[in-house]
Order: structure tokens, then C-alpha cells, then sequence
């Protein structure tokens, strides 16, 4: 009883009777904190496109106590209140800031956890800032602009259990001093520029270690990693690397992800990763050189979820049979030699929720085992499946990603298409036929519809003015009846990029609501029977007058994993080309070609800055060419030949300095062809 009164009395004198005693941030980090803030908004002053948000930093005020301010974290050591962590991801919205701003922070030396990630950070990682933090325990610095190396000095900190330095423009090699950071339990260094091998491991040269019997790493050079036994993160996918796998991963006994994809891996996949037996994500995708057999022990490693070898020279062992022991959720075996019927074993596998089988020989129908599964993804394109598909396939509210393109699917498209919730439905080239569900139109999240090469008929259906739909291909079948027009003057949300309607049998005229189409890049309607004149609001679509970034996507949507889109088939300097998916934001074009389009070329085409191609010919178009196609800058291709035009070719065409194709031929044009130094390299007979 008396201790604790004693107790009582000394909290209640410390309380009272020593107030002067602080318990606030050491002021040399509240200079440092600030310093940072004042950096950042001097960024913001001298780059007029940079943008920050303010949430959490106007909290950070001189003459306060930084352990009460926001995105800051101080430990509770008496007397005085430490910063140990510091959240400063995503203050930078847009533009740059360089990477001296965080030298302020890097001289707090109490940090255990620093996120800068996601502020358009550029420039090189000051290393020597590392050099005091004795106590750092979590870098992630992702999401970022650095470029140079990684710092050495990263490599001292033997504290440090986590380093993430993803999504960067880091490059060089991977430094073989990174066995020092012996705590390390993620190593998180994707998409950036590294190169070369994985270093080799301590203790042994490269020469001693080339004349082993590992049988692996071209030389057998293991790994340094390999000493990292706390290691359960290893992701150096999407870079520049170059080895094989060495036979030392499997001392990774920890370990519970490993992605390599997207590199230059060369060799097969070593046996000792059988010892991972906490292993959960493999993924070794798209690595040309990657090659021999697909090992079945593979999934018979129990923790394992996420099993990605699709894109590489790996070959299904036709003769091993699969006793699945692991609950996959993510399987990709896209060209790995895959033939017979879509394999049995995966009937058990009732956690999938992504199958990537593409680019196969697999034969046979659609089994109804597997419309059932429930599957988020499902992508079988580039096989030789047949059959119709079940109706159970679509009555799924788990489907996302159907892509069946490319095999020989027949029949009519399930009217049970309007019950899913699926984004990207990829039908093209197969034999299906009939008449489009109406159904189809009631897919509100449906975004990518691609029903181009089939033979499906008659009439298409009307999509609320309020789809997302990205783009709708549907050229190359027997559809009939007046363009689609579902978006009218009330279109709100269609948010519609690419719009191909070619070689179907479409009439009637052109719909002044396409304007309304705000972001279309390609308009496609060649091959129909379209008649009337050129709607003049084809000059107002916004997607068109001007160039998108080069980070632009050509759809408003992301995915953590890459579909084998086949590319835009268009009609490009005089053949059928095709426009790769990824780079549908630099091509802005369109072909009204071979329909029987009249009257006179409206003036606002002009207005079209961005337009890289407009094919017109083969219609019935007369009267002059417009002044106006002065302004097309970025045109590379005009064709306006079998039609009725007269009068003079404008000489103002002359200023078009990208203009390599033009074609005028069977028109009634008069006079001379404009002469400029682009126009004098083309030895083209059709002008």
C-alpha cells in the first residue's frame, strides 16, 4: 500500500510541480520538417504544372509541436518525442519536384519508416542521407521518377527490413552488396531499367563458382540473395535482367513471393524451388528465353496461389499428371504448349478467379464445368475450341474478362449476355452468328466489345447513353439497318474512343450525335452502304483536335495484368494494317471510304488538329476541297480520290509538313499541285 501511495504522489509531482520539463520534437526536426514543406512549395512556385495537396501539411506550423502534426509519428521516450515515422506519399498530384527535397527529412535520424511514394519525385536518390539512419527499418520510395543507380549507401543499413524502390527509372545493376541488408524481408525493385545478372554470392568467384555442378545461372552463379533468409519478397519483375534462375533460390525457406516476369530469364525452373514451401506467388511471365518443361510438382506446393508462366518457351509435360494440392487463384499457362481439351484437373480449383490458357491448341467445346467456376477472367483466345458457349457462362456476377477470340466458336450468343457485370467481352473471329442479344445493351459496365469477323446479322442493339463503353468493334459481319445511333443528343457518360463499324451492310446516314462522342480517336465506317452528306459536326469531336500525352491509355481503365489484344485492323497507306492496342492514343483517325456518301465536305474538318488519317474516297462527295485542311498538322494521310470533287487544289496544303500519302486521283480537280519540300519527296501517281 505504501509503494503505491508513493507511486501516486511522484506522477502527481511530475504532473504539478515540473511543467518546464518538454515533451515536444526536438526543434532541429521541426527545422528539418519544415525546411522539407518549404521545399515543395518553392517546386510548386517555379514549375507552374506541379500540384500538391496541402491535407496534413498546414498542420506543420513553426512554434508548434510536430509530434501533433499530421503525416508525422513521434515515439513516446521522456523527455523529449522523436519523429520515428514519416506517411508523405501522395502530396504531388502532377508536374515534378526534384529529389533534393528530401535531404531535410534524411537528416532526421531517429527515422524507423519513411513512404515517399507516388510524388513525381525526379532525379537521382541522394544516398549519403542514409548514412545516419542507424534505426530505418521501411524505405518505399515507389511511384516515383529516379533515375541513376541504387545508392550504396542503401545497402548499409542493417536495420532495414523493407526497401521498395518500384515503378521508378532506376537502372544499372544489382549490386552484390545487397547481401549485407541481412534483415531484409521485402525486396521490391519492379519496373524499373536494372540489367545484367543477379550478383553472385559471397565467398565465391565468378570462376569458381561457373565451375560448379549446379547446372545453373549460365555458369552457375547462385545467388547472393541467397543469404537473405529472412527474404519473403523478391520482385524484380519488369526489368532488364539476364540469368538463369539459380538453383540457390531455394534456400529462401521464407520466402512467399517471387516475380521475375517481364525480364530476359533464360534456362528452366530450377528444382529446389520444391523448398519454398511457403511459397504463394510465382510468377515468371514473359521471359523469351525461359524454356523446357512446365515441372507438375509445382502444385504440390500447398501455400501456393498465384502460379504465372505464361509468354515463354515453356512447355506443358504432356505426359505428367497433375495431383493439384494448391488452391490457385491466378493461373496463366498462355502458349505453354497446352493441346487436347481444356485439362480436367482444374475442376477442383474452385478459388480461380484469373485463367489465362491463350495462344494453346486446346480443342473441344466450352465445358459447362467451367462456366461454373465462377471465374473472374477468363482468356482462351487463340485456340481451336468449338461448340456453342454454355448460357450458365454469362448468368456468373463474377465475370469481368471474357476473351474468346480466335477460335472456332459457332451458334448464337447466349441471350443470358445481358446478366453478367462484365467489362472486356472479346468474341472476334469465331463463327457466330444470328442477331446480337438485345440484352447485351443492359452490360452497364461493359467497356470493350469486340464482336468484329463473325457472322452475326441483323440489327445492333441500342447501349444507354450512360455506358461506359470504350470502344465497340463490330466490323466484318453481316449487320444491316441504320448506324447504331445510341448516342444522341442525351449521351452522357459514353465514354467511346474507338468505334468500328466497317464491312457490314449498314445504311442510312451518319448520325450528327457522334459529336457527341467526346472522347472517339477512331471512327471507322468504311465498307457499308451509308448515304446522305457529311454531318459538319464531325468537326466538334473533342478526341480529335487535340493530342493526348503519351501516357495516355486507350481505354479509361487499368489492369494489373496484360490481355493479348490483336491489333485495330485499318486501313493504313494503302493495305490493312493494324494499330497495336497500347498505342490506340496516337493514332487519331477516320475512314468513311467506299460508301455512297454525297454532297459537299463540311469546313469543320479542319477543326480536326490531331487527325493523323481521313480516308473519304470512294463516295459521291463534290464541290472544292476545303481551305480548312490547312490546319490538319498532324495529318500523315489524305485520301479524297473517287469522288467529284473540283475546282483548285488548295495551295495551302502545302504547309502540311507530315503529309507522306495523298491521294486525289479520279476527281475533277484543276490546276497545279502545291509545291512545298514535303510535297516535292512524294512520287506518288495518285496525287
Amino acid at each position: 500500500m505504501l509503494k503505491r501511495c508513493l507511486l501516486t504522489y511522484f506522477i502527481l509531482f511530475l504532473v504539478f510541480f515540473i511543467p518546464q520539463i518538454s515533451f515536444s520534437c526536438p526543434q532541429d526536426q521541426i527545422q528539418s520538417l519544415l525546411e522539407f514543406k518549404n521545399l515543395l512549395t518553392l517546386n510548386i512556385n517555379n514549375h507552374y504544372t506541379t500540384v500538391i495537396t496541402l491535407e496534413g501539411l498546414e498542420t506543420w506550423k513553426p512554434n508548434s509541436d510536430c509530434s501533433k502534426w499530421q503525416l508525422v509519428r513521434c515515439n513516446t521516450r521522456f523527455p523529449t518525442r522523436e519523429v520515428i515515422d514519416l506517411n508523405l506519399h501522395s502530396l504531388v498530384f502532377s508536374g515534378s519536384v526534384s529529389s533534393s527535397i528530401l535531404r531535410p527529412v534524411l537528416r532526421i535520424s531517429s527515422l524507423v519508416t519513411l513512404d515517399i511514394s507516388s510524388n513525381f519525385i525526379q532525379g537521382e536518390i541522394p544516398g549519403d542521407g542514409f548514412v545516419n539512419l542507424t534505426r530505418f527499418i521501411s524505405l518505399d520510395m515507389s511511384d516515383n521518377s529516379f533515375n541513376g543507380s541504387i545508392p550504396p549507401e542503401l545497402f548499409s543499413l542493417k536495420t532495414l527490413q523493407r526497401l521498395d524502390l518500384s515503378r521508378n527509372d532506376i537502372g544499372g545493376t544489382l549490386s552484390g552488396d545487397i547481401k549485407e541488408l541481412k534483415n531484409l524481408q521485402e525486396l521490391i525493385l519492379s519496373e524499373n531499367f536494372i540489367e545484367g545478372d543477379i550478383p553472385p554470392e559471397i565467398g565465391k568467384s565468378k570462376t569458381q563458382s561457373q565451375n560448379s555442378n549446379c547446372n545453373m545461372f549460365s555458369g552457375s552463379i547462385p545467388l547472393s540473395v541467397s543469404q537473405l533468409m529472412k527474404l519473403e519478397t523478391f520482385d524484380l519483375q519488369n526489368n532488364s535482367l539476364s540469368f538463369e534462375i539459380p538453383d540457390g533460390i531455394g534456400k529462401l525457406v521464407n520466402l512467399s513471393t517471387l516475380s521475375l516476369s517481364l525480364n530476359k530469364l533464360s534456362g528452366g525452373i530450377p528444382l529446389s524451388i520444391q523448398n519454398l514451401t511457403n511459397l504463394e506467388t510465382l510468377e515468371l511471365e514473359n521471359n523469351n528465353g525461359l524454356s523446357g518443361e512446365i515441372p507438375t510438382w509445382l502444385f504440390g506446393l500447398q501455400k501456393l496461389r498465384i502460379l504465372q508462366l505464361g509468354g515463354n518457351k515453356l512447355q506443358w509435360n504432356k505426359n505428367g499428371s497433375v495431383y493439384a494440392q494448391s488452391k490457385l487463384t491466378h493461373l496463366s499457362l498462355r502458349s505453354c504448349g497446352l493441346d487436347g481439351t481444356i485439362p480436367d484437373w482444374l475442376k477442383n480449383q474452385t478459388a480461380l478467379l484469373f485463367l489465362d490458357l491463350s495462344l494453346n491448341k486446346l480443342e473441344g467445346s466450352f465445358p459447362k464445368w467451367l462456366a461454373d467456376l465462377n471465374i473472374g477472367t477468363i482468356i482462351l483466345s487463340d485456340n481451336k475450341l468449338s461448340g456453342s458457349l454454355p448460357p450458365s457462362l454469362f448468368q456468373s456476377i463474377s465475370l469481368l474478362v471474357l476473351a474468346l477470340s480466335r477460335n472456332n466458336f459457332s451458334g448464337q450468343i447466349p441471350d443470358t449476355v445481358g446478366e453478367t457485370w462484365v467489362m472486356i467481352l472479346m468474341l472476334s473471329e469465331n463463327n457466330f452468328s444470328g442477331s446480337v442479344p438485345k440484352s447485351i445493351s443492359k452490360i452497364h459496365r461493359l467497356m470493350f466489345l469486340d464482336l468484329s469477323k463473325n457472322r452475326l446479322s441483323g440489327g445492333f442493339p441500342r447501349f444507354d447513353p450512360e455506358s461506359l463503353l470504350a470502344l465497340l468493334d463490330i466490323s466484318s459481319n453481316e449487320f444491316s439497318g441504320d448506324v447504331p445511333a445510341f448516342f444522341g443528343s442525351n449521351t452522357i457518360m459514353l465514354s467511346m474512343k474507338v468505334l468500328g463499324l466497317t464491312i457490314n451492310s449498314l445504311e442510312g446516314t451518319i448520325p450528327e450525335g457522334i459529336s457527341n462522342l467526346k472522347s472517339l480517336k477512331v471512327l471507322d465506317l468504311t465498307e457499308n452502304n451509308l448515304g446522305g452528306s457529311l454531318p459538319s459536326s464531325l468537326g466538334n469531336l473533342t478526341g480529335m483536335k487535340e493530342s493526348l500525352p503519351s501516357s495516355s491509355s486507350p481505354l479509361p481503365f487499368m489492369y494489373s495484368f496484360t490481355i493479348e489484344i490483336h491489333d485495330l485492323a485499318v486501313n493504313w497507306k494503302n493495305s490493312k494494317q493494324g494499330l497495336a492496342n497500347r498505342n490506340l492514343y496516337l493514332y487519331t483517325l477516320i475512314d468513311l471510304s467506299k460508301n455512297k456518301l454525297f454532297g459537299e465536305t463540311p469546313y469543320s474538318l479542319g477543326n480536326l488538329k490531331s487527325l493523323k488519317l481521313l480516308n473519304l474516297s470512294y463516295n459521291n462527295i463534290s464541290g472544292l476541297i476545303p481551305q480548312s485542311f490547312r490546319n490538319l498538322e498532324k495529318i500523315e494521310i489524305l485520301d479524297l480520290s473517287h469522288n467529284n470533287l473540283s475546282g483548285n487544289i488548295p495551295q495551302t496544303q502545302s504547309k502540311l509538313s507530315e503529309l507522306n500519302v495523298l491521294e486525289l486521283s479520279n476527281n475533277k480537280l484543276t490546276g497545279r499541285i502545291p509545291e512545298s519540300p514535303q510535297l516535292d519527296r512524294l512520287n506518288d501517281p495518285n496525287i
